[in-house]
């Protein structure tokens, strides 16, 4: 008779689909992606990491080959208490990443984009992004704007399926969404804004645009507020918000 594949501990379970989450999150690789190179079917990844099946030994080992790294050492240390675990690890509606995985994210950055008054300028912000122990996930915190009362706070949602970051404001059900995509080595991040233009009085107009965020480290004298054509800053900040659409991190159709 065959000897049946081992299957390990809820707890080693646990701890294994952890540390593959985070692999992928590293290394932004989608879970299909994962599947094949385990030679896995990806309904059988999606139950282990979903915690609906125990891993195996078997199955953790093809995970181990694929990825390259030892799964099963985390295993030996004694498990953390819950009020820790479950304090660093985001909601489901944000991904349920937890913080070891997002840690590359948090940082200060140059964020710009076009100014919406003056169509050959571009508008900068200072973007803080860290951990909220309270709210157990990123959150931003916009900065340095010249108008201030327009300033934004929210959330960060990174979820593994798209590979791509979300920063939302929700106020009173008004939102205001960020999507961008990262680059894992010099830490850029390109994408799409989605707000409202503010008119005349009452009058709100939907309205997106590109957007870049610069690790401040990358820009030696930062400006912020209205940059025009002859601040020292100005070609950098355009030559990244070219880079948005001409790579392209973002398409904009015509109608």
């Amino acid at each position: 008779m065959p000897t049946p594949d081992k299957q390990l501990s809820a707890e080693q379970s646990r701890q294994i689909a952890d540390t593959i989450r985070e692999e992928i999150a590293r290394r932004r690789i989608s879970r299909q992606s994962l599947a094949e190179l385990a030679k896995l079917s990806l309904s059988t990844l999606e139950k282990v990491l979903g915690g609906r099946r125990p891993f195996t030994l078997a199955t953790t080992v093809r995970l181990e080959q694929a990825l390259g790294v030892s799964l099963r050492k985390t295993t030996e240390a004694p498990p953390a208490p819950a009020v820790a675990v479950n304090g660093e690890v985001a909601p489901d509606g944000l991904g349920a990443y937890s913080r070891r995985a997002v840690a590359w994210i948090e940082g200060t950055y140059v964020t710009v984009r076009p100014s919406f008054g003056d169509k050959d300028a571009i508008f900068a912000y200072r973007t803080e992004i860290s951990w909220d122990a309270a709210a157990s996930s990123l959150v931003f915190h916009e900065s340095e704007r010249q108008d201030a009362a327009f300033t934004q706070f929210g959330e960060v949602a990174v979820p593994n399926q798209s590979g791509h970051i979300y920063l939302v404001t929700n106020r009173h059900g008004q939102h205001r969404l960020i999507t961008v995509a990262r680059l894992a080595i010099s830490g850029e991040m390109y994408g799409i804004i989605t707000t409202l233009l503010a008119g005349r009085g009452s009058m709100l107009t939907p309205i997106a645009a590109p957007i870049a965020y610069l690790p401040i480290k990358m820009v030696a004298d930062p400006t912020f507020g209205r940059v025009s054509v002859d601040d020292p800053n100005y070609a950098q900040y355009r030559q990244h918000l070219r880079r948005t659409t001409e790579e392209p991190f973002a398409l904009f159709l015509p109608g």
